[in-house]
Formats: C-alpha cells, sequence, structure tokens
C-alpha cells in the first residue's frame, strides 16, 4: 500500500484525536490504542507515525475536549443574545439533563475525565489542561455573587450521581433537583 499525503495523514491524526476524544470522555482513559484506532477506522500500526506516545494523544484530546466546551459556551452565549445569566441558565439545564447523562461522549469533560485525571496525578500534559478547563468553567459560571465553583460542583456532582443512578428514578430525581437548587429564584411579583 503506498504512502498517504500529508493532507490525509493530517485528517487521518485530527480522526484519530476527535475519536479519542469521545472514547476517553466515555470510557475512561484505558480505553487501548488498538482500540481507538480501530473506532478511528485506522490501522494499529499508524497509531506511532501520529503520536510520540498514548500520553500524548491523551494530551491532544483532552485538549480538544475543552474546546469543544469552549466552542459551546460562546455558540451558547451567541444564542441568548449576549444575555450571560439566560446563557448560563440554558446551559445549566442542558448539562442536568437526561440527555446529557445518557451521552458521555459527547458531553462535558469535566465530568467524564475527572476520575481518570484523579488517578493519573499531575504528570500529564492533559491534567493541565484539565484543570485550566475546569477554572475556565467556572468562571463561566460566575455571577456577581458566586464564583462559579459551587454552581459546577453541584452540577458535576448531580451528573455524576445521576449517571450511577441512571436505571433507577434516582436518576432523573438528581437532575431535577440540582436544576432547581441551580435555577434563579422567583421574582416577587410587585
Amino acid at each position: 500500500m503506498g504512502r498517504v499525503s500529508q493532507a490525509q495523514a493530517q485528517a487521518n491524526r485530527r480522526r484519530v484525536v476527535e475519536r479519542a476524544s469521545q472514547l476517553f470522555r466515555e470510557q475512561g482513559t484505558g480505553v487501548s490504542v488498538a482500540e481507538l484506532m480501530n473506532a478511528a477506522g485506522l490501522t494499529h500500526g499508524g497509531f506511532y507515525k501520529q503520536f510520540a506516545s498514548k500520553e500524548a494523544l491523551i494530551d491532544e484530546a483532552v485538549t480538544h475536549a475543552f474546546g469543544e466546551l469552549a466552542e459551546h459556551h460562546a455558540t451558547t452565549l451567541e444564542e441568548h443574545k449576549g444575555h450571560r445569566a439566560e446563557a448560563q441558565q440554558s446551559l445549566i439545564d442542558g448539562y442536568l439533563s437526561v440527555r446529557h447523562r445518557d451521552n458521555p461522549a459527547a458531553g462535558c469533560p469535566v465530568a467524564a475525565l475527572a476520575t481518570d485525571m484523579a488517578r493519573d496525578g499531575g504528570d500529564l500534559g492533559a491534567h493541565r489542561t484539565y484543570t485550566e478547563g475546569v477554572q475556565d468553567f467556572t468562571q463561566w459560571l460566575a455571577t456577581d455573587d458566586e464564583d462559579g465553583t459551587a454552581r459546577l460542583c453541584t452540577m458535576l456532582g448531580a451528573l455524576l450521581l445521576a449517571r450511577a443512578t441512571k436505571d433507577s428514578p434516582m436518576s432523573e430525581q438528581v437532575l431535577s433537583a440540582a436544576r432547581t437548587a441551580l435555577s434563579p429564584a422567583p421574582q416577587p411579583r410587585a
């Protein structure tokens, strides 16, 4: 088989990073190189032509996932014509939804990768990217009264509990309770 063009090699690399980003969010960073390459539709042997190591791919895949999250935040803000509080509430409601609960591969990397980042410690570049991504998310959720940390902790905890109790009524109850806790208080009528 002949060599692939530089453009095709770059496209293949992007495909591997995108697919790895999804698989790591869905199954964790323990996914094997063979599984990753198979999911990307490429041969296992081509991996080391593209990446120095699996850790290098993890770094890129985590960066990609947080790039998607930042794009989602920007798009949500645009959809709400720059009204930050409305955009934040829309994002919170979507975050604490059954759809997000059931689709970790396309979901938030903060929730999906928390356990892997805790296990791997600070040795990976991915850990730094993860920490910066968490900080950016808390800033995006910030209000005049709060820096966003408690909001993110509530969202993250609720999503993880909802995923862990997915096959019981408790799951949707957890999501609903967190949405209620993070909804603005009703304004008294004048």
